[in-house]
């Protein structure tokens, strides 16, 4: 070979490496960009399940009342009919 088909030959095998490394850059480029988006949906998915634990709490208070408010309602009304 002669010293201008050497250096075509490296250039060839420089641009096979370059365009490799570009191609697995963007790759990883795009495993972030979802990795960020799973990150984001997971924030929400958290704030999501804070919710719903705050509200169970609300529901076991308001059930507590509830339930008190019965018992009161059925003695009153057992008091009214001993009258």
């Amino acid at each position: 070979m002669d010293r201008f088909d050497v250096a075509v030959a490296e250039q060839l095998k420089t641009m096979d490496r370059l365009l490799l490394l570009q191609g697995e850059i963007e790759q990883n480029e795009k495993v972030i960009e979802q990795l960020e988006k799973l990150q984001e949906e997971a924030a929400k998915l958290r704030k999501l399940k804070e919710d719903i634990a705050k509200m169970k709490e609300e529901l076991a208070e308001i059930q507590s009342i509830f339930e008190t408010q019965t018992e009161e309602a059925i003695k009153s009304f057992h008091l009214q009919e001993s009258f």
